[in-house]
Formats: structure tokens, sequence, C-alpha cells
């Protein structure tokens, strides 16, 4: 518990590329990584193995550990894809995350049920962070025992709020009142503002990612405005 009062009213960074991006190189994410910690990162959320063993070996914060495949599927908001079964838990587990985090949404697994995935967890010491979509899937997530919820798939699946273009707050304050657990803000946080409204809401941290570390991201959203 010593490591989740670390992360209380603090800035998470989710350093994270595909493999086809130019970041993808192992010194550009390592370079992102310190970055983002010079600048006040308290802690990182990183994707696959290899980032989050230079991490753990070369910086002193916490690491929320994930897996994505390399390529999302077209039907991606249909499935499970972040950290979906229990031989990616393994890898997480080796690569030594602080907390492993992984889809605890209500759609289909691809192999072992969600509560195989957070017994293993479990098992190896680890904090268990809920990526969810839905109130219900944060009510049900905790239910299970995970240690902290997060927002992170809302809007990202067929059937949740996708009619808003910046975070869920309404969300995050349903969980926050419900929840005797940490509740993360993260998804399309774009200003200080947001992160400003996230913690008077009662947030435990805010994760952002690609107002940081997407530059292509970034600029598509400054050329769109342009295009406006």
């Amino acid at each position: 518990m010593n490591l989740l009062k670390k992360l209380n009213k603090e800035i998470i960074i989710s350093v994270q590329a595909m493999p086809d991006e130019p970041l993808y190189k192992e010194e550009c994410m390592t370079a992102m990584m310190q970055s983002v910690i010079n600048g006040g990162a308290k802690a990182l959320r990183l994707a696959g193995a290899r980032d989050i063993k230079n991490a753990k070996k070369l910086f002193n914060v916490p690491v929320i550990g994930l897996t994505k495949p390399d390529k999302l599927p077209e039907n991606w908001m249909e499935v499970v894809y972040i950290t979906p079964s229990l031989k990616e838990v393994q890898e997480l587990i080796e690569a030594d995350a602080d907390i492993i985090a992984t889809d605890a949404t209500l759609r289909v697994r691809p192999k072992e049920s969600i509560e195989e995935i957070l017994n293993s967890i479990k098992a190896a010491g680890k904090l268990a962070m809920a990526d969810i979509s839905t109130f219900e899937e944060g009510i049900k997530a905790r239910g299970l025992g995970f240690d902290i919820i997060s927002t992170t798939l809302s809007g990202y699946t067929s059937y949740s709020n996708k009619n808003i273009e910046g975070p869920d707050f309404e969300l995050l304050k349903n969980l926050v009142n419900e929840l005797d657990c940490p509740v993360i803000l993260e998804g399309r946080i774009w200003t200080p503002d947001d992160v400003n409204k996230a913690f008077e809401l009662g947030a435990y941290s805010v994760v952002i990612g690609s107002a940081v570390t997407r530059p292509q991201l970034i600029t598509k959203r400054f050329y769109e405005r342009k295009r406006k």
C-alpha cells in the first residue's frame, strides 16, 4: 500500500508507441521516459516487457505494466487486447512491473477468465489495475478484488460513452462516490484544466498519454483544428 500512497494526487504518464511508429525504438522510448520524469511524472504506464525492464533498471518510479498486440485488430472495440491472458500477465511479472493493468470490461475474453487473471496478479504480490469502460464494469472489478479502477476504456468499447470529446468526468465522479479504492482518470486528457477537474472530482491519480507522448496525435489535433 505504500506504493499506492506515492500515486495519490499525482500525474502518471503513459509512454507507449506501436511498433510501426518512429518512437517505438528502444532508445526513443527510454529518452521519453526520462523526459517525462524530468518534467515531474511520478509514475509510468508502459506497454511491453522491454520498456518495463528498462524503466525498472534506470528510474526510481512506480511502473504500471500492460501488454498490447503489435497491431490493433480491426474490431478492437469488440475484443479484449490489454493484457488479455495469463501468458501476458506472466511476462509483466517477470519484467517486474509494480502494478499490472488488464482489460476488465464485460467483453468476452480470449482465454482465461478475469478471475484467473486477477488471481495470477495477486499471487505474484502485484497490485491489480482494472481498465474499465462503464460504471457497471468498475463496480464488478472492485467486487472481484482489483486494487485500482481506471476509466481507461471509456469510449473505447462499442457500448460505452462515445459522445464526449474529453475525459469521462461523469464516470469518474460516479465511481469515486461508490468505490472504496483508488479511481484513476485516464482517456482524452488534453489540458491542465482537465487534470484540475479530475482531482476536484476525487480522482486518486491522472494518467496522461497522447497529449504528452504521441506527437503524431498532437499534430493531428492542431491540423484538424486548422481545417475547421
